[in-house]
């Protein structure tokens, strides 16, 4: 079978972690399958890492509308989603788009907005479209949200509530590079100006028609099913997760694991696709319980995915 356009997403993933950010081939592939999967990403590290460099070098390589948000405790809603200005000439507002009208929205510090302006972005992120003072906007498409997030730890940060997170479909991190990787980086300095020249490898439309394939022709059997399924209730049973993976968590799952079958060139699902994406899928939808909480989600996680049963084919 033909899978439209899988060699040139592959040679993105290539030419990204070879020429531009190195050591984070797991971070750029999630991108990736986030894209694909019709989802949004978030990245979880401290300052410094490379994660607003990950944003600019896919909405280049991609051929895509870049918009950035910085984010303040001072912030406002219409500072995302755009404003009505009155024009006193013809006597009527006129609707001016904020930087939500992207195809790729960098939300930088998400976690330094105040709750009420992080939930300005909801609506955009699940039902791409926005509603200004009783009118709905549609968003580009593909539209794709990649926010970085402070650790909790650090000043001015506010937790990002449960249905916020929700909205991602995917979580990881940056991490540190190797040693000897981080000399390089120190000897070359900052690969930021050569992301402004590179040369797009996809257009919008050739993303579409991958996330068309991969939705309506990658086949999710029953077995794996079953085991999305088991991980899910596994998760709510669990006597250290308060509240485990939804319903949404579930579809989110299935679909990142449909965009990994297809960039491993197949047009079937197994379970090993789904071991792939379920730690940053699920993990951050976990709420686990107060005596749980000297444990990070992702360990928790884990722990369950190794103790679930894998389907044999």
């Amino acid at each position: 079978m033909e899978f439209p356009h899988r060699q040139q997403v592959l040679k993105v993933i290539d030419v990204l972690a070879t020429d531009y950010l190195q050591g984070k081939v797991r971070a750029i592939r999630l991108a990736l399958i986030s894209l694909l999967a019709g989802g949004h990403l978030l990245l979880e590290d401290i300052p410094g890492l490379g994660k607003t460099s990950l944003a600019l070098a896919l909405s280049g390589i991609l051929g895509l509308e870049f918009g950035r948000i910085q984010c303040t405790s001072d912030l406002l809603p219409s500072d995302i989603t755009g404003l009505s200005i009155f024009d006193r000439q013809q006597n009527q507002f006129h609707f001016i788009k904020g930087p939500i009208f992207n195809n790729l929205v960098l939300v930088d510090e998400v976690n330094r907005a105040m709750p009420r302006t992080q939930s300005a972005m909801l609506e955009a992120m699940e039902e791409r479209r926005v509603t200004i003072e009783g009118v709905t906007y549609p968003l580009p498409e593909p539209f794709l949200v990649i926010a970085t997030q402070n650790p909790a730890e650090q000043v001015g940060v506010f937790p990002l509530p449960e249905s916020q997170l929700d909205r991602f479909l995917l979580t990881t991190g940056i991490g540190y590079p190797p040693a000897e990787l981080e000399k390089k980086i120190l000897q070359q300095g900052s690969v930021r100006e050569q992301l402004e020249a590179i040369e797009p490898l996809l257009s919008a439309e050739q993303i579409l028609s991958a996330r068309s394939f991969i939705r309506e022709k990658v086949l999710l059997g029953d077995k794996v099913t079953d085991f999305i399924h088991q991980l899910m209730v596994r998760s709510r049973e669990h006597e250290g997760i308060f509240s485990g993976i939804s319903t949404r968590g579930g579809l989110s799952l299935a679909a990142a694991a449909r965009a990994e079958a297809y960039l491993e060139g197949r047009d079937y699902v197994v379970p090993e696709d789904v071991q792939a994406v379920a730690s940053a899928v699920a993990a951050h939808r976990l709420i686990l319980r107060p005596e749980y909480d000297n444990q990070r989600k992702e360990e928790v996680f884990r722990s369950l995915l190794a103790e679930t049963p894998v389907p044999i084919s």
